[in-house]
């Protein structure tokens, strides 16, 4: 299916914005979520609701190894989370997420005649975890291809947005209330604005506040 596309899909902001723009651009579009024992599991319920309201075939993964392998704040209750300090990187990073996630999909997608996979990973607002960076997602994209002898193209709408361009992308999509009532990016499993203090509502919520002071004076 040359115009098909997969997304790697939380029922967050930034893949819920992804999941809109590729139905914009495919005209097949599935979803692939991954259970990795997180703290906010409620992010696999929302997905599956955003993905059964638009009727985008949508497929949960098993991951739990990964955090076993890892122990992160984001898989494990007795691990503050906590953002980065002096270079290091934040708590809830976890060691290979995005290339077993991809390298996962990409496996899924070559299945069904896929080649398009995209992924919300952004190197503007990205806490520092080398694999939200562009060069990491290109190598990748490299490596599938030669892995696997297939033509994939891994699409990141995101990477050069920071969080107010992002909710600026949802407003051009049509779909910026939305996301902002029903995805789920809070650490703490709480939906749509969140709990307001963990680093991901706050980068969330900063960045809302921005995109609707930028659209107010237009």
């Amino acid at each position: 299916m040359s115009n098909a596309a997969l997304v790697v899909f939380s029922g967050g902001q930034d893949s819920t914005t992804c999941l809109f723009w590729a139905m914009k651009k495919f005209t097949n579009v599935e979803a692939i979520t991954f259970h990795y024992n997180q703290r906010h599991k409620s992010e696999i319920e929302c997905a599956n609701l955003i993905a059964q309201k638009w009727n985008i075939p949508h497929k949960v993964l098993d991951m739990g190894l990964l955090s076993q392998l890892a122990p992160n704040a984001l898989t494990r209750n007795d691990i503050e989370i906590r953002a980065g300090e002096a270079g290091a990187l934040p708590s809830t990073f976890v060691d290979g997420r995005n290339l077993l996630f991809l390298s996962f999909a990409a496996i899924a997608a070559k299945q069904k005649g896929i080649r398009h996979l995209v992924t919300g990973v952004c190197e503007t607002d990205f806490s520092g975890y080398p694999d939200c960076r562009d060069i990491f997602i290109k190598s990748l994209n490299v490596t599938l291809n030669l892995a696997m002898d297939y033509p994939f193209v891994i699409h990141t709408p995101l990477m050069w947005l920071d969080k107010a361009d992002t909710w600026e992308l949802a407003d051009q999509l049509g779909e910026l209330e939305y996301i902002r009532q029903h995805t789920l990016t809070c650490y703490n499993g709480i939906p749509g604005e969140g709990c307001g203090q963990c680093p991901a509502c706050k980068l969330r919520n900063a960045g809302l506040i921005k995109y609707m002071e930028r659209r107010g004076k237009t």
